[in-house]
């Protein structure tokens, strides 16, 4: 009976009698539910066979363009990724999202996170790491949340830098806490020291930081995390992993906890997803860390192993005194960037970052050619800029992916002050020709 699957109608009528329904038939099980709130019909198409499956699905999927050449960015960047991520990941040991509690059935897994947490203290600088969260964005919120446990104190400092992505997530995520959010007006260039000075006070617990910004801007935030280490406030900065290649980093600059966005360490877009988020902080604050950590120790007979440490799953059920609601973490795409980061290693993502650097360099030249475009270089940027038009951007968008480019990112989407602006994301991938034809494209859209 464990196989069997209804097909008849008196089939179905003899498993509502055995719950006791006897009258109303299937609706009646619905009863409960408002009409407003039901699906309007289950008239559900015929099945297929797995061919016809197959080939319809191919059909909508060549209705997707995926062969632009892309300029986009925002914090999601398109970066080669060598094969052999793929094939190591792909493997059917490692082919599990689940937490391994067993460490005796469960240790490449865990010996993998526990690599993956020394890569990411290793970049950012910062001396602990936990498994993995889900994304950049979530990872900012839990970084804030474990800076009001550190604290007590419940503002938060927010620079206007600080991605609007992350920055409406971490609204949504405490929309229902005892929090106060102060958002430094947003600006192309680096942190407003002075505005930030103004509303640090002894209420304050975190301020949080971008590097590079959204629109590009590098800055070594180093000034603002020793003025508030004296007030006993909290620095977080959110990071981009690739520029660590050659940008100073968080534990260079005396941060408090580090977190960004791993997809660009070997995961790909993939329409947005699953992505990756790292956090990292100082070990004086492991314990307020969210989420698993492994560890390494010894047995009893003196052999190395792999296990679970500080973080108990009971801790994370206990409701309204739990650390944190992350109960599982991302270790397939921790792989991933643990496999890429060790495949790439430290000369080769300094290599990289130098190149996604001279490539921006070389684009900004080249759009500066065009009448009408002007680069905004308020401050240094790593391989992300803004440039403001001369119209709209949108429609000028729209004409460029009609060539098979994806030129960039407007800004208008979240600032209603920025509507001529677009923000221009050049990567590894990028060559001269198709710099070049982005350049003569966007000539050609804005004044033929």
């Amino acid at each position: 009976m464990n196989n069997y699957i209804p097909n008849t109608k008196e089939d179905i009528k003899s498993m509502l009698e055995t719950i006791g329904i006897h009258q109303g038939g299937v609706e009646e099980l619905f009863k409960g539910i408002p009409k407003e709130l039901r699906a309007q019909s289950f008239n559900l198409p015929d099945g297929k066979s797995e061919l016809e499956v197959e080939r319809h699905l191919l059909e909508l999927g060549k209705k997707n363009v995926t062969d632009l050449i892309y300029f986009t960015g925002g914090g999601f960047y398109d970066h080669f990724i060598p094969s052999a991520v793929d094939a190591i990941i792909s493997r059917p040991e490692f082919y599990t999202a689940y937490t391994p509690y067993q460490p005796e059935a469960s240790q490449g897994t865990l010996q993998a996170i526990y690599e993956y947490q020394s890569c990411i203290a290793r970049l950012t600088g910062m001396e602990v790491s936990n498994a993995s969260l889900y994304d950049g964005g979530t990872a900012l919120y839990e970084a804030a949340m474990m800076a009001i446990r550190i604290t007590g104190k419940n503002k938060i400092i927010m620079d206007g830098g600080v991605s609007p992505i992350y920055r409406k997530m971490m609204y949504s995520y405490t929309s229902n806490l005892s929090i106060e959010f102060v958002e430094i007006p947003v600006s192309h260039g680096q942190s407003d020291r002075e505005k930030i000075k103004k509303y640090l006070d002894d209420k304050t617990g975190a301020i949080i930081l971008q590097n590079p910004n959204f629109f590009g801007a590098i800055d070594d935030h180093t000034d603002i995390a020793d003025m508030c280490k004296k007030l006993g406030i909290l620095t977080i900065e959110s990071v981009y992993p690739v520029s660590l290649g050659i940008l100073k980093s968080p534990g260079e600059m005396n941060i408090d906890i580090a977190t960004g966005e791993g997809q660009s360490l070997g995961i790909p877009l993939s329409f947005g997803g699953p992505y990756l988020g790292f956090i990292a902080t100082k070990k004086e604050f492991v314990r307020k860390m969210p989420g698993r950590i492994a560890g390494a120790t010894i047995d009893s007979l003196g052999r190395r192993g792999f296990v679970l440490t500080l973080q108990a799953r009971e801790q994370h059920i206990r409701r309204e005194k739990a650390m944190s609601n992350i109960c599982s973490n991302q270790a397939l795409c921790a792989l991933r960037a643990l496999v890429y980061m060790s495949l790439i290693g430290e000369n080769g993502l300094k290599d990289l970052a130098e190149l996604c650097y001279e490539k921006a360099e070389f684009t900004k030249k080249r759009l500066e050619e065009i009448k009408g475009i002007e680069v905004k270089r308020s401050s240094p940027t790593f391989n992300e800029f803004t440039i403001k038009l001369p119209k709209n951007p949108n429609e000028i968008l729209g004409k460029l992916i009609d060539k098979g480019i994806a030129a960039g990112f407007p800004l208008g989407r979240y600032y209603k002050d920025m509507q001529d602006y677009m923000l221009i994301a050049v990567t590894e991938k990028r060559t001269k020709h198709e710099i070049i034809l982005l350049a003569d494209a966007l000539e050609a859209a804005l004044w033929n």
